[in-house]
Parts: structure tokens; sequence; C-alpha cells
């Protein structure tokens, strides 16, 4: 298959264009001094230049706190960038797949989200994100997803080993409780997904449900250090408050991939387990 990729220099893009090229497909990937999604015009040449069979999305602007505070960027980039996409992959007859997150949900329901309940937002960022899903249409591929780490880029694996090592003791919050997600595992069902043409809504994370203040042990558990030295703190007592809302509960239920018979990805320690051994042999 010919494969472009957006949000290539990413977590998830990185190990997506690892994974698309190690399988023998012909990959073009872009990142974001590459490819503006805010251009409309951008998207359409690029797309019509490589003439894909798929167009996967990993680009967005996820700065939760940063969303807040602009609207305008966020909405720009996070839903009129996949209405661009979408425009372009049906001029060239591409199969178009579009990562989303679990910050569509208020956070509110006791259980696990389902792909069938209700969406509803409650900062920027979600609501700019749900656009995208309501942009790329009926054919296309979407995969909410929630907590992601990895080898690339910035995420929590790796401000918790910095933290480790700057401080005695770490407060990490107990009552956000969500499912960890490592990239290259992510980037591997994508992939199956793509090859498969499957269309619809999937949630898509590792397995295991916990709070940031277990999730934080956890790492230092596997760093080989003591994970007594994390305190439990309320998400009330951060210093000083986010400006964005962050939903209490991020557990996506993986139901469609689960009815449709997909293995599901495996349980975040495994994960969690191979990534913190990585990092530190670097």
């Amino acid at each position: 298959m010919r494969v472009l990729i957006t949000g290539a220099g990413g977590q998830v893009g990185r190990e997506l264009v690892e994974v698309f090229t190690a399988d023998g497909h012909e990959v073009v990937g872009f990142d974001r001094a590459s490819l503006d999604l805010a251009d409309r015009d951008a998207a359409m040449s690029a797309i019509c230049a490589f003439e894909p069979d798929a167009v996967v999305n990993a680009a967005a602007w996820t700065a939760v706190d940063a969303c807040e505070l602009d609207p305008d960027r966020a909405f720009l980039v996070n839903a009129l960038g996949p209405r661009y996409l979408a425009e372009a992959a049906r001029v060239v007859g591409a199969h178009l797949v579009h990562l989303s997150t679990d910050y569509v949900f208020d956070g509110s329901k006791t259980g696990p989200y389902l792909e069938w309940d209700q969406p509803n937002p409650v900062s920027v960022y979600g609501r700019s994100k749900l656009g995208g899903e309501q942009e790329v249409g009926p054919t296309a591929t979407i995969i909410r997803t929630s907590w992601v780490c990895g080898f690339h880029g910035n995420n929590m694996v790796k401000t918790i080993l910095r933290l480790a090592a700057e401080h005695d003791v770490l407060s990490f919050v107990d009552d956000q409780r969500g499912h960890p997600t490592f990239a290259d595992d992510l980037a591997a069902m994508i992939k199956r997904l793509v090859v498969e043409r499957r269309t619809g809504l999937f949630h898509v994370t590792n397995q295991g449900a916990v709070s940031w203040y277990e999730f934080a042990r956890a790492v230092l558990e596997c760093a080989g250090q003591d994970p007594d030295r994390v305190r439990p703190i309320a998400t009330s007592e951060l210093d000083p408050p986010r400006p964005a809302p962050r939903p209490a509960n991020s557990v996506l239920d993986n139901a469609a991939l689960r009815l449709s018979g997909v293995p599901l990805l495996p349980h975040y320690r495994h994960s969690l387990d191979r990534l913190v051994a990585r990092l530190l042999d670097r």
C-alpha cells in the first residue's frame, strides 16, 4: 500500500512510519513543519501528488491548556484540518484514518466508555477533537485513544522519570483514571485497521485502568525505584490549577475491537516494562 502519514514527527507518527515501512508499504510522512493542517491547499497538494491508498492523520494540536486559551487555533487545526484531509482523500480515493481522544467525554460515567456513548467534551481541546471526528465522514476510520506515551517525544513516563531524578517525593492526582496507551502498540493496531480497511469508530488503548498516581508508582517500580516516593493528591490540589478541565474518567472500553474478534492491545504494565527498560538503556 501507499500510505501518507501526517504528524510523522510525533510520538505516534514516528512509530507509524516505522511499522508501515517495516511491513513493506510505501510511506511518506509529513511533520508539522512540512505540512500545515490549517492550510487546505497544502493538504490537497500533498495528497494529490502522492496519491496514497490510505491517509493516517496522527497530527493535532494536543496542548490541552493552550487550546483552552486559543479556541480558534484549536478548531482550525483539530477540526478544519481533518476536513481538509478528508476532502483531499476523497479526490484520490484514499481511505482516511483519524486519531481522536478520550477528551470527547466529560468523564462523569461510572464505568468505561463505549464507542456508542454520547460524547460531551468539557474542554476546548475535547470539543475541537470531536469536531474533527464529525468532519472526516462516515467512510473514515476514527480511533480514540488515551494517555499516550512512548519512546519518542515528550510524555508522562519520561516526565515521571525526570521528576524522580530531581525530587525525593512526587505528587500525582488519584482522581483521574484512564488506560495508558503505548505508541508502538497503538501504531501496530492502526496498521492492522488500515490494511483490513475497517471503517467506523474504535477505542484503542492498552488494557488496565489506573489513576495517574498508580501509574507513577508503576513507572518507579519498573525503574527499580521506591514507589512509595509517590503521594496521591486530588485534582483540586494542583497548584497552579490548570486552565482546561480534565475528565475524571477516561477509561475507554475497546468494545468495537473486542466484539469484532480483534485481539486487544496488551496490559499496560507489559508495555511499560519494555518502555522503561528502553529509556534507561539509552
